[in-house]
């Protein structure tokens, strides 16, 4: 199993994207890890159309990952409710649709179809959605990932990479 969490943050005229590669749900630090800043400028909000915003700076960091993916991890939903895709689901389409596409979002949206965990001793949920792999899966591998908090460490690890938060590997 070669599984990549993916997460971008912006700043100005910036995107950081990051990625955290694993080699089972349960391990407890990354495998390799990577980070990448490239210009940004914002296009204008459209509602639902928040992929547009995120995907070529994900599919821009798959790209430079030497091996294949068996699943990949996105901060976020892969579906927005039956039938709303969401920038999960873009991802899946980008990568041929035959990469298992997992989204975790730490905030509900309206409508969504997404199966609700929680984790450690937190009362708030994460909501998960999948593409390619059972939805009910996806939420247990999600609920079985390392850490004792609500978000999965390697989960927290990509979203400080992209912050700036923390140093990657070497």
């Amino acid at each position: 199993m070669l599984g990549v969490a993916l997460d971008v943050h912006y700043e100005e005229k910036q995107a950081t994207v990051a990625a955290v590669t694993f080699d089972a749900w349960n391990a407890p630090s990354a495998k390799a890890e990577y980070v990448s800043t490239m210009p940004y400028s914002p296009a204008e909000y459209e509602p639902g159309q928040f992929y547009k915003r995120e995907l070529p700076y994900l599919t821009g960091l798959l790209s430079v990952i030497p091996d294949t993916p068996t699943v990949v991890v996105v901060d976020g939903y892969v579906w927005l409710g039956p039938q709303r895709r969401g920038l999960g689901m873009y991802l899946h389409d980008s990568l041929g649709g035959n990469t298992p596409v997992v989204g975790v979002a730490k905030r509900s949206f309206a409508g969504n179809n997404a199966i609700q965990i929680t984790r450690g001793k937190s009362q708030t949920p994460l909501w998960v959605t999948a593409q390619g792999m059972a939805p009910q899966a996806a939420a247990s591998y999600i609920g079985y990932m390392a850490g004792p908090y609500r978000i999965p460490t390697l989960l927290k690890r990509v979203d400080q990479l992209c912050r700036g938060l923390v140093t990657p590997l070497p």
